[in-house]
């Protein structure tokens, strides 16, 4: 059950890169954000291409998880990885030249894997280091980290918080479910 307003997201475009939770997508287009779906590739042109013909974006959400479902050194290596270039992608192509927006980092959880605590580390450091780096584009950053029992629907809960415009005020913050 949500406390959060129907029309909470209305008029509010969301980027999902690497590839949300389907209960996650359907949480933020229930409350009618408008969901754009960018895989999260590895080639930064393609990205990059894609958010500046994607229109009016105010936040990215990006989902370590799928890309670290290995949980070994190429998967640290390539969540990480697809992380920055698809965060980078959309923000340089849409939110820094509209001098706002969200970016919202969702670690994989606690248990995925014996790498799981150092991508969870390196999307917090990620997310500190883009509040600082952007605060002057007007972008802000944040960092999730699940805990092994949170539901789909709580951080869902959270992340259209997070990205509606109450959740502006968060910047360079960790959000630890545990």
């Amino acid at each position: 059950m949500t406390v959060l307003r129907k029309s909470l997201l209305s008029g509010r475009a969301v980027v999902l890169a690497g590839i949300p939770s389907p209960a996650l997508a359907a949480a933020l287009g229930g409350l009618g954000a408008r969901l754009l779906d960018l895989d999260a590739t590895l080639d930064e042109d393609v990205a990059r291409e894609w958010a500046d013909a994607a229109g009016p974006i105010d936040a990215v959400l990006y989902d370590a998880g799928p890309a670290f479902s290995g949980g070994g050194q190429a998967a640290l290596r390539e969540a990480t990885e697809r992380a920055w270039v698809a965060t980078r992608a959309v923000a340089t192509g849409a939110l820094i030249p509209a001098g706002a927006g969200k970016v919202v980092l969702i670690a994989p959880r606690p248990d995925a894997g014996p790498f799981a605590p150092a991508v969870r580390a390196a999307l917090e450091n990620l997310a500190r280091t883009l509040s600082v780096e952007w605060a002057r584009y007007g972008v802000t950053a944040v960092a999730i980290a699940p805990g092994p029992h949170t539901r789909d629907d709580e951080l869902a809960e959270l992340v259209a918080y997070l990205v509606s415009p109450a959740g502006e005020y968060f910047d360079g913050c960790l959000f630890d479910l545990g």
